[in-house]
C-alpha cells in the first residue's frame, strides 16, 4: 500500500465516525433552552442583584450602619457613609460597585440585622459601568422590583443563617430573623395611579 492510500483510508475512517456523531446528535432530545422564551428554574440562594431590604413596618431600609459588609467584603465593591445622631448611627448612603462583586454572599452573611440580600434577578447588564454602581436609592428600587415579582407572601434568604456556624453563636437579630412579610410597593403605586386618572 501507497502511503496516499493509507491518509485516505484513515480519513474515510475518521470522517464516517463524524457522520455517525452527527446523526446520533441529530435524533437526540437538544439541551439548549430558548432564552428568553424559555427560562431554566433558579434556585434559592441564586446571587444575583444586590439590593437592601425594605423594612415593611417602617419602610426604610433596616441598615444599622454597623460596616461588617464592607469589612467582610473581599473585593472591597461596598462603600458606607454614616453619620452619628443622639442614640445611634444612621446610613446616609450605601454604594455598592456591582462591576466588581464576586456574588459571594459574604456581606449577606454578615449582616446582623439581615439588611441586605442577592435577589434572584441577573438580567441588569449595562452599556456604562457607571450604571452598575447601586446608591441607597437604586438598592432599596432593586428591593421594590424583587418583591413585586416574588410569588410568596413572605421571604427569607437562605444566606441570612449561615451554614456551617453554631446558631448559638450568632448574632441575637440573625437568630431571631423570621421570613420578611413581602409589601408589594410596585403594584401599590400602580394602583394609586390608576384611581388618580379615574
Amino acid at each position: 500500500m501507497k502511503l496516499n492510500e493509507i491518509i485516505n483510508k484513515i480519513f474515510l475512517i475518521e470522517i464516517f465516525k463524524g457522520l455517525l456523531l452527527t446523526l446520533k446528535m441529530l435524533f437526540s432530545k437538544p439541551v439548549t433552552i430558548q432564552y428568553p422564551f424559555e427560562r431554566r428554574k433558579i434556585h434559592d440562594g441564586f446571587r444575583g442583584r444586590h439590593a437592601l431590604v425594605r423594612d415593611p413596618f417602617t419602610d426604610k431600609d433596616k441598615c444599622i450602619g454597623c460596616m461588617r459588609c464592607t469589612t467582610v467584603c473581599p473585593s472591597r465593591c461596598i462603600y458606607i457613609k454614616r453619620e452619628k445622631t443622639e442614640n445611634k448611627m444612621v446610613v446616609t448612603d450605601y454604594i455598592i460597585d456591582a462591576s466588581r462583586c464576586i456574588f459571594c454572599a459574604y456581606c449577606v452573611e454578615a449582616c446582623p440585622v439581615c439588611a441586605l440580600v442577592l435577589t434572584e434577578d441577573f438580567e441588569y447588564s449595562s452599556y456604562t459601568r457607571n450604571n452598575l454602581i447601586f446608591n441607597k436609592e437604586q438598592l432599596l428600587k432593586n428591593w421594590d422590583e424583587f418583591a413585586s415579582k416574588w410569588t410568596r407572601d413572605v421571604y427569607f434568604n437562605k444566606f441570612w443563617q449561615p451554614p456551617g456556624i453554631d446558631p448559638s453563636r450568632w448574632p441575637k437579630t440573625k437568630r431571631e430573623q423570621k421570613p420578611i412579610p413581602i409589601k408589594r410597593v410596585i403594584e401599590i403605586k400602580k394602583e394609586v395611579a390608576d384611581e388618580s386618572a379615574n
